[in-house]
């Protein structure tokens, strides 16, 4: 199966997480950009808040999409050693990308957020959405980061993913939710007709009308 857009990919996750409906400790924490199309929808299902997690991939140099590593909020950096080995990238090198990412990083929060506060995860349950999981460093690093935080649960949740770093995953957060694991598998992409980059308008526009939602039924 090969999903049309992300949209259709959200609709297929969403079915997977109902047992977290309504629920008024569940949280949705998106990773920008791809992950946030895909997250605020399920945020919508599941009658749960939506904010996100910023975190900067770690592209190997000269194959910007493949991931070495990430970085997320609150310092965290996660490194896979297999792919830095494999392509014999330098410790220089890992520093030099980690440097540069960061302010991208450092960028895309003050873009997002707009000026509002994270969700408070502490004692609550985070369900983690992205559009898929390759390597899976970027939702590592997302992960190490919400330990931080203290939540009382956390629950990785893609449409597609590799299946051998779904079941690696599994022994880092409390529950892992892939609705496809197929095989072979190389990138994300390739389980979507349409797999544009997701712009940063769209989502600072489905963050603010998530805000507004919540604030909406809390009144």
């Amino acid at each position: 199966m090969i999903f049309r857009d992300r949209i259709e990919a959200e609709r297929i996750l969403a079915q997977y997480l109902r047992q977290y409906a309504n629920r008024p400790d569940v949280v949705v924490l998106a990773l920008p950009r791809g992950g946030v199309p895909v997250a605020y929808p399920v945020a919508e299902a599941l009658n749960a808040p939506l904010d996100i997690i910023i975190v900067q991939k770690l592209g190997a140099p000269g194959q910007e999409e493949l991931a070495i590593g990430a970085i997320a909020s609150g310092g965290v950096r996660v490194i896979n050693q297999r792919v830095v080995q494999h392509l014999g990238t330098s410790q220089e090198e890992v520093d030099a990308i980690t440097s540069r990412e960061r302010q991208e990083l450092e960028r895309r929060e003050r873009l997002y957020r707009d000026n509002r506060q994270p969700v408070d995860v502490k004692h609550r349950i985070v369900v983690l959405v992205d559009d898929g999981l390759a390597t899976g460093s970027s939702i590592r690093a997302a992960v190490a980061a919400l330990r931080q935080k203290g939540p009382k649960q956390i629950v990785a949740a893609v449409p597609v993913a590799s299946e051998s770093t779904c079941e690696e995953l599994r022994n880092e957060v409390d529950h892992v939710v892939c609705a496809m694991t197929p095989v072979p598998f190389f990138a994300v992409g390739q389980w979507y007709h349409d797999f544009s980059p997701t712009q940063d308008e769209e989502v600072r526009e489905l963050l603010g009308r998530a805000a507004a939602r919540q604030s909406s039924r809390a009144a």
